[in-house]
């Protein structure tokens, strides 16, 4: 009898423990930010140039919130997509650019690389980088962070070109 009391008592506890066990229940959601840099003429060739965006906002605490959670239950953010695109002049392609390697900072964290493309083809005005498979979560839940491009030339640009740069972040968290 007692045997069957104790045994009958810990399956009721297990039960309960289970009942009351917390489940995480993760989700994953798409931050989208946008930027815009301008790229100076450089006349003849210039084998290489970096050139730093202005800080961009995040706005990642209205994203969280939109998506039912907040950056204390973010468990990890990584680059979904960058595409650069050239808004001006008018019929500029990317033929100027060879490679092009992207970082991203904030103030208080180090740089690290966030995308590239080694072979960019020509005639086209719109391009897609490869993400890295970096951890940004640093980054992005910052309330700004700044972008830097680091391009190897084909030729010079005799005008300034201005390109809008579309990233979008997987952000997987929990409620």
């Amino acid at each position: 009898m007692k045997n069957a009391l104790r045994y009958y008592l810990c399956l009721w506890i297990l039960i309960c423990y289970a009942s009351c066990a917390k489940v995480d229940q993760f989700f994953t959601f798409t931050i989208t930010n946008e930027s815009t840099i301008r790229i100076p003429a450089t006349g003849p060739i210039d084998s290489a140039f970096a050139i730093s965006s202005p800080d961009i906002t995040t706005n990642s605490s209205e994203a969280f919130a939109n998506n039912n959670t907040d950056a204390g239950h973010v468990k990890n953010i990584h680059l979904k997509s960058m595409e650069l695109n050239i808004t001006s002049p008018p019929g500029q392609t990317f033929d100027f650019l060879k490679s092009v390697h992207v970082y991203i900072s904030t103030n208080s964290s180090n740089e690290i690389q966030l995308a590239y493309l080694d072979s960019i083809p020509q005639g086209v005005d719109s391009i897609a980088l490869i993400p890295t498979q970096s951890a940004l979560d640093q980054y992005v839940k910052a309330p700004s962070y700044n972008l830097r491009a680091e391009a190897v030339l084909r030729q010079g640009l005799t005008q300034d070109v201005n390109v809008d740069i579309n990233s979008k972040f997987s952000v997987t968290a929990n409620l």
